[in-house]
């Protein structure tokens, strides 16, 4: 037994040595298709991320400004008498005003697209008598769109205008800057910083989102209402001027960094009064999210 016992392990060593190459053979192609499959999947996720750079790359580049390359202009004057009404409406795009003395108002108009066929759309409409002068973008109603077609125009309005004038804009996508006007100005549903420079004359600016800058030189009776804002509030006001100040339900602080500011009352976050110079005309800020600063005007 002990003799047939001896045999059987020699036969299973035999075996073993023959065998082994094949085995090692076999395990080193499993091992090398493995790491050719682990490379093939790394590849494909390569690729995936490829892909996915490439659609973020188109996507940024169906917004860059830099493809508006087709643009064209309009330049007009006009005359308007004193007092005259100037609105300015519905621009996807910046709006500048500045004032001057006479009776001249002239407009200059930038339209940009990619493409001359997008030029023919959103088209900005000039309206005038001698009493008003209108500068608005066409509405959907004066030009129907075939379905699935959304040109995209930008579109940049300059005017040089009298300064007295009753000046009013509304639904501008853009950057909003008036110079001093004698007279009633308003301004609403402004997506983009305002800058005004208030003469003499009610002001009323609201529903506007980014920072407004006001400087103020006088105020009429009625005073200066901001109200409904999205961004800081900064009033910037002429030494000599006289105006009872009230902030009201603002979510910030208030900073008067003046010398003719007493302030009145308690303050609050819900509540800053305050008498700048000997006191008058009202000017009330409210709804306010973010700061509303009073500086000297420079």
């Amino acid at each position: 037994m002990k003799k047939f016992g001896w045999i059987r392990t020699l036969l299973f060593v035999l075996i073993a040595v023959v065998t082994a190459p094949q085995i090692s053979s076999r395990l080193v192609a499993l091992n090398a298709h493995a790491a050719d499959g682990f490379a093939a999947s790394a590849q494909d996720k390569d690729k995936d991320k490829d892909k996915h750079k490439d659609g973020h790359k188109g996507d940024h580049r169906n917004y860059d400004d830099s493809e508006f390359t087709e643009k064209d202009e309009v330049r007009q004057s006009y005359q308007l008498t004193p007092g005259a009404t100037v609105r300015v409406a519905g621009i996807n795009g910046a709006v500048d005003v500045e004032t001057t003395g006479g009776n001249t108002a002239e407009v200059y108009i930038v339209r940009s697209a990619r493409n001359r066929a997008d030029l023919e759309h959103r088209k900005v409409i000039i309206e005038h008598t001698g009493a008003s002068l209108v500068v608005r973008g066409e509405n959907e109603q004066e030009r129907r769109y075939a379905r699935g077609d959304n040109p995209q125009v930008r579109q940049r309005v300059t005017l040089r205008l009298p300064r007295q004038i009753d000046f009013t804009a509304s639904g501008i996508n853009g950057k909003t800057t008036v110079g001093e006007v004698d007279g009633p100005v308003k301004l609403s549903g402004i997506n983009g910083k305002v800058e005004v420079a208030q003469a003499v004359g009610y002001s009323e600016l609201s529903g506007i989102n980014g920072t407004v800058v006001v400087t103020i030189a006088q105020l009429g009776e009625r005073g200066i209402r901001v109200s409904g804002i999205n961004g800081a509030v900064v009033l910037r006001f002429a030494d000599s001027l006289n105006a009872d100040l009230k902030v009201t339900g603002i979510n910030g602080s208030v900073n008067a960094d003046m010398p003719n500011v007493v302030v009145q009352g308690t303050i609050s976050r819900n509540n800053f009064n305050a008498r700048i110079g000997l006191g008058g005309a009202p000017i009330n800020v409210s709804g306010v999210n973010g700061r509303v600063s009073l500086t000297p005007r420079s």
